[in-house]
């Protein structure tokens, strides 16, 4: 069975009796509704809490049964060739709009990378998040706006638009219509909220003919992931999992480019250091750090890891 056919665990009912009403009642107890969902939390854990219950061989079976289907739907073998011609015939880049922003970074945002924002409250995350989206939906596609905090401003959209579209503000109607049409705009509170938003666009991505995004914006990601994390919490853990795993599945297989904002935490010394901590560092493929010099109303972008190029490199630039 294909990979993309087994996301929620109910869909195998029909065809694996182990995987009946109990079991699902079961996984549902550990927060786990879909193949996903089973795939980042600890297997001897969930064996293990299995074991406590009266039924606990058919549940341990069921387990195996998840097992033994995760096994032969691995993602086919490809060569070098073929991940060449994807890079060269798929993964595009989106300008931003900002000269500078766009050199340092080879051309814009990467269809197929998950690039990270990061940086202190007022260091200019939004902002570059209004500046990629206006210039994207004015000129190039779809573009998803997941908003944790109200901060979406169609007023600041309709200045951006007027400012790269270079033409006086009383004839640019047109490229702003383009741009708000292109922009679809959720509001979302937690990370449920956002899950269920980004399989329902995974969902859309499938199935709907014509459906286009080229660019899913999410701001602040840490603002839903910390609430949930801390101490011992194996959830909330295995959703942050879940939530890259997810997004980079996205932005690889319907070639979008997934550009998140996270902000800064007091690190050893007191230095500052992106939140959700170790786990999450490894989920973008880009980490850019944003800081603004208040004085001058500047913001410099640095380069903390990127696949093509030496981390270090920085551009200072003023956001219209």
């Amino acid at each position: 069975m294909p990979r993309d056919q087994i996301g929620a665990l109910k869909s195998l009912m029909d065809d694996y009796p182990l995987i009946d009403v109990i079991f699902l009642q079961f996984c549902a107890s550990h927060y786990i509704y879909s193949v996903e969902d089973f795939l980042v939390h600890d297997v001897n854990m969930f064996v293990a809490s299995a074991e406590k219950y009266i039924n606990s061989d058919r549940l341990k079976q069921g387990i195996n049964q998840l097992l033994s289907i995760v096994e032969t739907c691995h993602q086919p073998w490809v060569d070098g060739l073929m991940l060449l011609e994807d890079r060269e015939q798929n993964k595009h880049y989106l300008p931003t709009g900002c000269e500078s922003f766009d050199m340092l970074l080879q051309a814009g945002f990467r269809e197929g990378h998950v690039t990270e924002l990061v940086g202190p409250s007022s260091s200019g995350k939004t902002q570059v998040c209004f500046q990629v989206a206006s210039n994207v939906a004015m000129k190039l596609g779809g573009v998803v706006f997941l908003d944790s905090g109200n901060s979406f401003s169609p007023t600041r959209i309709k200045q951006i638009v007027t400012h790269i579209s270079g033409i006086p503000e009383n004839q640019v109607y047109g490229n702003l219509l383009q741009a708000m049409r292109n922009i679809e705009c959720h509001s979302v509170f937690d990370i449920y909220a956002l899950l269920n938003v980004l399989r329902q666009l995974k969902l859309n991505l499938k199935s709907q003919t014509g459906y286009q995004v080229r660019l899913i914006i999410i701001d602040s990601i840490s603002s839903l992931i910390s609430p949930i994390l801390g101490g011992s919490n194996a959830q909330g853990h295995a959703l942050m999992v879940s939530i890259g795993y997810l997004l980079k599945e996205l932005a690889d297989k319907h070639n979008i480019a997934v550009v998140v904002t996270n902000h800064m935490v007091s690190g050893e010394g007191g230095t500052l250091k992106p939140a959700l901590g170790e786990s999450w560092k490894n989920v973008p493929h880009v980490r850019l750090q944003l800081s603004r010099d208040h004085a001058s109303n500047f913001s410099v972008m640095h380069v903390l890891r990127h696949p093509f190029m030496a981390s270090g490199r920085s551009v200072k630039v003023m956001i219209p």
